[in-house]
């Protein structure tokens, strides 16, 4: 299992209006101008001139660069601001990627820069998923999937939110390959977290994700799966399955 202990401070500039647009392009700038930065820094190396009769003095040899932590696999952060929609927009058109990374070192420079999800606007999510899958029930890896479900108030959103992060970077799932990503939804009667998965059919394999999550995120209630094959045709969605 990865340790996604921070390995060290970041130094990515935090977003300073993230409530309008999210100022993604100043987030990659920063990140691109700090990666260039960091290769120059590298090539420079100190001029020593010494003449004859004379002891070239001793330069201490830096400290070779950490390498990064890897993780299994890549993750992209997504954000959906669905507080003014548009008349007559499809949904998912407000849908916008945010970042992918694949380090533990990327993972926190983005978790501690960015904003929770509890200061979010009503009506906003976060969808954390894996690189290659987009957070709709239309994208391939999801569409004979469906989603476990947890209801919390505002004051637990931000730690469930972290455990479940921390869970799907780090591993923690011995059904790996069935995640697709992870959802906080901010509405205005009560918020919710949601883990999405592949194969909805697989009730063994659901019922283990879902007994791993409960116990991941310490929730005493109970919490229910449903699938997104159901949530297309009723407005209602019914429990498939529940722990």
């Amino acid at each position: 299992m990865l340790s996604l202990v921070p390995p060290y401070p970041c130094c990515i500039k935090p977003f300073e209006d993230y409530g309008r647009s999210l100022l993604l392009s100043f987030f990659l700038f920063f990140i691109d101008f700090g990666l260039k930065l960091k290769i120059v820094m590298a090539e420079v190396k100190p001029e020593i001139e010494v003449t004859e009769g004379e002891v070239a003095p001793v330069v201490p040899e830096v400290a070779a660069e950490k390498k990064p932590n890897r993780l299994d696999r890549r993750w992209t952060l997504w954000c959906d601001n669905q507080s003014k929609p548009k008349q007559g927009a499809a949904w998912g058109s407000s849908l916008r990627k945010v970042f992918t990374f694949d380090t533990v070192e990327d993972f926190w420079c983005l978790y501690d820069q960015i904003i929770k999800p509890s200061k979010l606007v009503g009506n906003a999510d976060f969808h954390l998923f894996r690189d290659g899958v987009e957070p709709k029930w239309e994208d391939p890896e999801c569409a004979s999937g469906g989603k476990w479900s947890v209801s919390c108030k505002r004051a637990s959103l931000d730690s469930i939110w972290l455990e479940t992060l921390m869970a799907l970077v780090g591993e923690q799932f011995d059904e790996g390959d069935e995640i697709c990503g992870a959802v906080a939804s901010v509405r205005p009667r009560q918020d919710k977290v949601a883990l999405w998965t592949r194969t909805a059919s697989n009730e063994a394999t659901q019922m283990s994700i879902g007994r791993r999550w409960k116990d991941i995120i310490d929730v005493t209630d109970k919490i229910s799966y449903s699938f997104h094959e159901d949530a297309k045709r009723e407005r209602s969605v019914k429990s498939r399955y529940s722990v």
